[in-house]
């Protein structure tokens, strides 16, 4: 029986580094494969895990979502006839919903595979504003967790990793919150955090096919006001006020086949990239990392990353809001990068990395 780990996590909250020390650690001996789904057609993160000797199978230009579980079913059993793994990892994107992968993987049981971890990484800081701002892909993330383990811990006031936790436990009171920092911890141990006794993560569902929202409480629809189309306060994520879904559908063109009021991960994110021959200093690359900032300017990036040829050799670069990291790595066939986010300013990011 192969094993099927998954990583979910929003975008940035540290899925690849979390799988980078399990490989170093936990899987040692193991025959691996990985599915990795990027959002978007430029692949970054793939080029990160084949650094660790594993196979690894990309999916780009768009995240698993309902209507593709079906393929990507069929991806997954011809990883398994082709490979033959001990263990299958499968990092989904960090825009895509935790349960349509969920529902994709249990459709392969009765021929070899079984769903052994469904692991959530999230960014500690960023937890309320994500859950304020996308809760309808974060928090589906959150409430099919087994186990949650929280990144970017360090330096954390324990007040405020005290109130993600409960932000948290509102919305799955059952997984296992990991909360130490990874760097104390041995894969061995994560790997044991993760391998909890396995159940239907979609059993007993009670999600609110009006709001979105996951209810532990018994059978039917929360008591929320669906009056409005209310996703993250007064505006739907398609930036229609008062937005109703009322037979013909949303008025913004987009075909919303999550159920009423639900969306696609395209219909709410962008994500921008290219290959470039173009070299950069490191001041410049810190440069643009810090004008994403710039909103007004560039629309809401949320993730950037790439690897790109530089002064010091080849640079890797990760960007969320408000953290930037660069550091030299192997090197690429050639240059690539990727912006996701919300609203994004295409022309005006090609001039900024031109």
């Amino acid at each position: 029986m192969t094993k099927i780990d998954l990583f979910s996590g929003f975008l940035g909250a540290g899925k690849t580094t979390l799988i980078k020390k399990l490989i170093a650690e936990a899987y040692t001996g193991e025959k691996l494969v990985i599915i990795e789904n990027e959002f978007g057609d430029i692949s970054i993160d793939g080029g990160f895990l084949q650094e660790s000797g594993v196979q690894v199978r990309e999916m780009n230009a768009g995240c698993i979502c309902c209507s593709l579980v079906g393929d990507f079913s069929t991806a997954l059993l011809q990883v398994y006839q082709d490979y033959a793994p001990d263990r299958i990892l499968i990092e989904p994107s960090g825009v895509g919903k935790l349960s349509d992968v969920i529902r994709a993987v249990e459709g392969t049981a009765e021929h070899g595979l079984s769903l052994n971890s469904c692991t959530t990484v999230v960014d500690a800081k960023k937890c309320k504003m994500y859950m304020k701002n996308f809760g309808e892909f974060f928090n589906d993330q959150i409430q099919h967790a087994k186990t949650i383990v929280l990144s970017h811990t360090d330096g954390m006031a324990e007040e405020k990793i005290n109130g993600c936790i409960s932000l948290l436990k509102e919305k799955n009171q059952h997984a296992l919150i990991v909360t130490t920092p990874w760097d104390l911890l041995t894969g061995a141990q994560l790997l044991e955090a993760m391998e909890q006794p396995q159940v239907s993560l979609l059993e007993e569902d009670n999600t609110c096919s009006v709001c979105g929202e996951h209810h532990h409480h018994g059978n039917g629809c929360c008591e929320h006001n669906h009056g409005t189309h209310e996703h993250h306060g007064a505006h739907c994520t398609c930036e229609h006020h008062d937005h109703e879904h009322h037979g013909e559908g949303c008025s913004c063109g987009h075909g919303h086949h999550h159920g009423e009021g639900q969306h696609h991960a395209d219909e709410v994110f962008i994500s921008w990239g290219k290959e470039t021959a173009t070299h950069y200093t490191r001041a410049r690359l810190e440069e643009i990392l810090y004008a994403l900032e710039d909103e007004s300017r560039f629309g809401m990036v949320l993730r950037a990353k790439g690897i790109v040829a530089g002064d010091e050799g080849w640079f890797h670069f990760d960007y969320t809001p408000g953290e930037t990291d660069i550091r030299v790595g192997t090197p690429s066939v050639t240059g690539r990068l990727c912006v996701i986010g919300s609203g994004l300013q295409e022309a005006a990011l090609e001039k900024l990395f031109d």
